[in-house]
């Protein structure tokens, strides 16, 4: 049981520290919108990397937080049955809906590191001005997927546990219920 909560608390914290470093591209991202902004109307000089950038930033903040959105249960939930049903058939309804999310996010990481190999066979690039290369993109994606399988596997066996023994695996376990 004590191996179960270590690997439970790793894929937390891990999920948590990916999800804060994605969130420190938010300021970044005003900063480069800005002076953008700023060059362009101020200056008159737009820049020829802003909106690409700003693309592949806010990319990375959505896709990045997807795994920190499920750990925190933050993602939008029909609960007009979920709700009125008992602590194990909320379990049984989270297995299904993880499991679901699981074999999805699996066919999306093949599918992007399938686009990253391309991207580097082909030098892929942004078709713009600037160019930029697109690898980058596709390793972020399947990052971001494996994250979000790890802490659906995580939650799939807090679940399992919980139906097997009727207790949480973890305490924070609970606010999900």
């Amino acid at each position: 049981m004590s191996f179960l909560r270590g690997f439970c608390r790793s894929i937390d914290a891990l999920v948590k520290g990916c999800g804060k470093l994605a969130s420190l591209l938010m300021p970044l991202l005003a900063l480069v919108v800005a002076f953008e902004v700023f060059s362009r109307y101020v200056l008159n000089s737009p820049t020829i990397w802003a909106f690409d950038l700003s693309l592949f930033m806010f990319g990375y903040i959505a896709a990045l937080g997807g795994a920190h959105a499920q750990q925190n249960r933050a993602h939008i939930n029909v609960d007009i049955l979920y709700l009125q049903v008992s602590h194990k058939t909320r379990s049984v309804f989270n297995l299904i809906t993880y499991a679901l999310g699981v074999f999805f996010l699996v066919l999306i990481v093949y599918m992007c590191f399938g686009k990253y190999e391309e991207a580097l066979e082909f030098d892929y690039r942004r078709q713009s001005e600037w160019a930029p290369p697109m690898f980058h993109f596709w390793v972020m994606m399947c990052v971001a997927g494996g994250l979000f399988i790890a802490q659906l596997c995580r939650d799939m066996l807090a679940e399992l546990f919980f139906l097997v023994t009727g207790r949480p695996l973890l305490e924070e376990v609970a606010h999900g219920h």
